[in-house]
């Protein structure tokens, strides 16, 4: 009985995902995705290029589509984005106000209900070295949202011991999944587990992923005890949850700048803990970026997840300690 309610639940999300992504795309992308049966859970990426092929990230495989609807890896079969797919799109993405989207579009991409996340490019328009907007918009790649709840179980244990937790780094190459496991992290974390008391947790979700806030309500489940910054500055974020918010934990998505170290350095310091991400294909890749040289010669995180690519997104290839060393 247990097993048909789960099963039920995940049809019923898997539902709500697809009526979320068909109805802010064009009505020949609708049509074209509606003649085929597609797992919306498999369904990582649909990019649209002006004039160009249309093509899905499907299980971790790119693919072409066909005008109905098909899957394949042959370029002439595709079907062609039209200049107004692109368009009626865009309108339906902005709910026909463009203008009202600006300051997302600035940064070259908007949150959709769902917490689905749509970059675009085209002209961008400056005022001296600052991005003002963007115009003539001929490329949208819409990212699906895919929580997977438990996904954080296997590595729990070495970051959480009863009330210590440890200042965490989760290193893996692009669409590897660090994003999704650092996202249970903070939802274990909010919500306490076997035995271990909730923590108040605060987010600084600069690019809108980690909570997939739209028009301020968080669509993924990031706890009952988690504050949330969205689409705030990592530097300016992390001071203002420390002065304001009170947490035992600060989470951040996509260390990497050195103006980050000083507001890494204010967490660490006021006695938070952090957990945070960064790209890097090992562990040698991430420590030649000045920032975690620097990090890792201050021995600030005790945790280092490594994610890569295997049989599945988010496998985990090692935990390491602060020296190094595998846990």
């Amino acid at each position: 009985m247990v097993t048909d309610d789960i099963c039920m639940r995940w049809i019923s999300l898997e539902k709500s995902r697809e009526n979320e992504i068909l109805k802010i795309l064009s009505v020949a992308l609708r049509r074209i995705f509606s003649s085929e049966i597609y797992d919306y859970n498999k369904l990582q990426e649909i990019r649209l290029r002006m004039n160009e092929p249309l093509i899905v990230i499907y299980d971790n495989r790119e693919y072409f589509v066909t005008e109905k609807g098909k899957r394949t890896t042959e370029c002439k079969k595709a079907y062609m984005v039209a200049p107004a797919d692109i368009r009626e799109t865009l309108e339906y993405i902005s709910n026909y106000s463009l203008y009202a989207y600006e300051d997302e579009i600035r940064q070259g991409f908007l949150s959709v209900q769902g917490g689905h996340r749509v970059g675009v490019t085209g002209k961008v328009i400056l005022d001296g070295n600052q991005i003002r907007g963007m115009k003539y918009i001929s490329c949208i790649n819409v990212r699906l949202a895919h929580q997977v709840l438990g996904c954080a179980d296997p590595v729990m244990p070495y970051i959480q011991k009863n009330t210590w937790v440890a200042h965490t780094l989760i290193v893996s190459p692009p669409r590897c999944g660090k994003t999704t496991l650092l996202r249970d992290i903070i939802r274990q974390l909010s919500n306490g587990r076997e035995g271990i008391p909730g923590l108040t947790v605060g987010v600084v979700d600069e690019r809108s992923e980690l909570a997939g806030c739209y028009q301020g309500i968080p669509q993924n489940d990031l706890g009952p005890r988690t504050d949330i910054l969205d689409g705030c500055p990592k530097v300016e974020g992390m001071q203002m949850l420390i002065r304001s918010m009170s947490p035992s934990v600060v989470a951040v998505d996509e260390l990497g700048k050195e103006d980050d170290y000083k507001a890494v350095e204010s967490v660490i310091h006021c006695g938070c803990k952090l957990i945070a991400t960064a790209h890097g294909d090992s562990m040698e890749d991430v420590l030649e970026q000045p920032l975690f040289r620097k990090l890792w010669k201050d021995r600030v995180f005790q945790r280092y997840i490594l994610l890569g690519t295997g049989e599945h997104a988010g496998m985990i290839q090692g935990i390491y300690d602060r020296n190094g060393n595998l846990c």
